[in-house]
């Protein structure tokens, strides 16, 4: 138990100290912690790491997937839903079936094992790349693509992996049943995880407590994905629907107080969670590779190569069809040919793949060794290193190569220009209604002057941050005043506190207003008003 503990809170320590480090050395914060991940795992003495792919599936991945479904617009989603969809579907099951072809006629693999391999790596992974694709502020349309495939891909993926497997154990396979098994797991899941965001959506409004709406939001993604990967499910598209559900029709029905909490709450869970998964995966190296003999690992090499370049090169080969096909469509939307070259490029792979490969069981049902189990395990590692550590290298230079970066900041600008002319309208909105409730005679004029001051003063400051591009000095400097400001006046209160003129319940209260205030003032720093 002590043994645990401590290995957990080297794990976090670690994730923290890489934060620090990616952002002195500027390298993104997923490839360090895995290449740290790679160098601890082979360190003498330290004790071998093991990942545990029910703590991933069962625990970790969950409320990834819910706080993607949450964070991504559903108008964006739903506007680039059959790009999503044939990239999705398409790409997953394409790529297995090439995976399993090469393993069957170059690699010697039965066909059933191929299968396994080529669910296991078949779905890229979304996290790192979209950390770096954030940072760079590529186009919207490119993230939204990208983010909503990686929501669909691992349930496609997980679950072609479970019929493979069943294959495997049970030496028969039927492309009608599993065909028709997969359209009842995907319909079923995305209704039952729509049902489970719609109950916890009428729950947390009837508790109408923070503190308790946010346990909830932190039990939902559990709630949507434990019941279906307990049925034979994968669990993945029901804590996805339920994610999307929330971010279309939750705003009304979820009070401010649980909104300030839980942004930050959940981007803390989704921090630590992402960085101890990027962890554990470089220290899965020794278990891994510590086994095998010099001639089985010089061929294992090969075929990690092999299988690499083949899921790259796939990728590429049903991209740029997949994005002619998706156009056909009734409502596509058409995209440069720098959009679908990103997102063919970005095919990392990660720990969901990894995870699938641990859970191959060991043995089969009549006591026999799972048939390449192994080379499952070793190919698919190399294949998340050489894509994580390889392109995810790459991907800064490609995306400034084409263009994105660039393309990305001008839409950002006209992006900006839109919100400000919305804040103006919502501004002049409530300065209109605020002369209409001073002429009423219940309203103190008295209380009603200071706050057409305070908005009036909004409106300037908007309009003038708009007129300049958000490039006026005079909107800064007013920001800096009033954190100069809240630094004195909570330096006043700690001079209260010592000389107990102020009690501590009291001074944590002032308190809090004073940081939600500078918050205020900071967000407002980038987006005035």
């Amino acid at each position: 138990m002590a043994d645990n503990v401590l290995l957990c809170f080297g794990l976090i320590a670690i994730t923290a100290a890489c934060a620090v480090g990616s952002r002195r050395l500027g390298v993104p914060h997923s490839i360090l912690l895995v290449v740290v991940g790679l160098a601890l795992a082979f360190v003498p003495g330290l004790p071998r790491v093991a990942l545990d792919p029910a703590l991933v599936m069962l625990l970790f991945l969950p409320p990834l997937l819910y706080y993607a479904g949450v964070a991504m617009s559903w108008r964006a989603f739903c506007g680039d839903i059959r790009t999503i969809t044939v990239q999705a579907v398409g790409c997953v099951i394409f790529t297995a079936a090439a995976v399993a072809t090469v393993a069957h006629l170059a690699l010697g693999m039965s066909w059933a094992a191929g299968f396994v391999l080529g669910a296991v790596v078949s779905p890229p992974d979304v996290i790192a790349p979209m950390a770096i694709a954030r940072r760079l502020q590529i186009p919207r349309r490119i993230l939204t693509i990208l983010e909503g495939e990686g929501l669909v891909n691992d349930a496609t993926a997980l679950i072609l992996f479970r019929f493979a497997v069943v294959a495997v154990v049970t030496g028969g396979f039927s492309i009608g049943d599993a065909a028709g098994g997969f359209l009842v797991i995907v319909i079923g899941e995305v209704i039952f995880g729509v049902a489970i965001g719609w109950l916890m959506l009428r729950v947390r409004r009837w508790v109408n407590d923070p503190d308790v709406e946010i346990t909830l939001a932190l039990l939902t993604p559990y709630l949507a994905f434990w019941p279906p990967e307990l049925l034979g499910g994968s669990g993945v598209l029901a804590a996805v629907s339920a994610g999307l559900y929330v971010s279309r029709h939750g705003s009304p029905l979820i009070s401010a107080g649980t909104r300030l909490q839980g942004f930050f709450i959940w981007r803390w869970v989704v921090y630590l969670i992402e960085g101890v998964l990027f962890l554990l995966t470089g220290l899965q190296a020794r278990s891994i590779f510590m086994n095998l003999s010099d001639a089985a690992g010089t061929t294992l090499f090969l075929d990690g190569a092999l299988i690499t370049a083949l899921v790259i090169l796939v990728r590429f080969a049903w991209v740029f069809p997949g994005a002619l096909l998706a156009r056909a469509l009734p409502g596509a939307r058409a995209a440069p040919w720098q959009y679908t070259f990103a997102i063919a490029f970005t095919g990392i792979r990660g720990v969901v793949s990894l995870a699938a490969a641990l859970s191959i069981p060991l043995t089969l049902g009549d006591g026999r060794v799972f048939p390449e189990r192994d080379t499952i395990l070793f190919i698919t590692f190399c294949v998340i290193l050489a894509t994580l550590l390889g392109q995810g290298s790459m991907l800064p230079g490609v995306f400034r190569r084409l263009g994105l970066v660039e393309r990305g900041r001008a839409e950002q600008r006209e992006e900006s220009a839109r919100e400000y002319a919305a804040r103006i309208d919502a501004v002049e909105a409530t300065l209109g209604r605020l002369r209409e409730l001073s002429t009423r005679a219940d309203v103190d004029a008295e209380l009603a002057a200071p706050l057409q001051v305070r908005h009036e003063d909004r409106l300037r400051r908007l309009r003038r941050h708009q007129a300049t591009a958000g490039e006026d000095g005079v909107v800064r400097t007013g920001a800096t005043l009033e954190l100069e400001l809240i630094a004195a006046e909570r330096a006043r209160l700690h001079q209260l506190r010592e000389r107990n003129a102020l009690a501590d319940e009291a001074r944590r209260r002032v308190e809090r207003e004073l940081d939600l205030e500078e918050v205020r003032i900071l967000q407002a720093g980038e987006n005035p008003g």
